[in-house]
């Protein structure tokens, strides 16, 4: 009987300790994403702070593309004002449009495109681009992690008892997918 009794115990012990291991494991994928998101925003920010110089030194050139520049101010300040990471997604996406949109205003200027001050504004426009786009992979590297544990044995188990749910994708929106028309009139 004695034999017995150890024998259920070890198994509880082994059974927790086995909840604990996978809990914390979907725990600390879930820091994982938020510990991504966070350089995805980072990024996102640097690339809003760009964008008021990167807009005025266009308007100097040209100024008459009014409805190109309303489309990057409005863009841009609803990433400022996202709150939720849904939202943010949404928002910077719609401002990776706007941007593509302006660019394709900068190909009409080739003036503007021998200014250094413009230059160097792109330059750095490039560069953020590419570490968001490095974030974003690393982010949705780590959103598939998660979402293959909470899906798996055992750890749908743990998702279900504790409420772990799947985090979403930052997916790039098809109309960003398409190629930007130039039009030279």
């Amino acid at each position: 009987m004695r034999s017995r009794k150890r024998w259920i115990g070890l198994a509880l012990a082994v059974l927790v300790l086995g909840c604990g291991c996978g809990y914390n494991r979907i725990v600390a994928d879930q820091e994982a994403i938020d510990q991504a998101w966070s350089e995805v925003d980072n990024q996102l920010k640097r690339r809003n702070d760009l964008i008021p110089n990167y807009v005025e030194t266009v308007k100097g050139y040209a100024s008459h593309e009014k409805e190109v520049f309303v489309k990057v101010t409005e863009a841009r300040a609803k990433l400022a004002g996202a709150t939720q990471v849904p939202d943010k997604m949404k928002a910077a996406n719609e401002l990776s449009g706007a941007l593509s949109r302006l660019l394709v205003v900068v190909e009409q200027y080739p003036q503007l495109k021998a200014d250094q001050n413009f230059i160097r504004l792109q330059d750095e426009l490039a560069g953020t681009e590419n570490r968001i786009a490095v974030a974003r992979r690393r982010y949705n590297e780590a959103v598939q992690a998660y979402n293959t544990r909470i899906r798996k044995f055992p750890g749908l188990v743990w998702a279900r008892i504790f409420g772990f749910e799947k985090r979403p994708y930052f997916e790039v929106p098809e109309e960003s997918k398409q190629v930007p028309q130039v039009k030279f009139e």
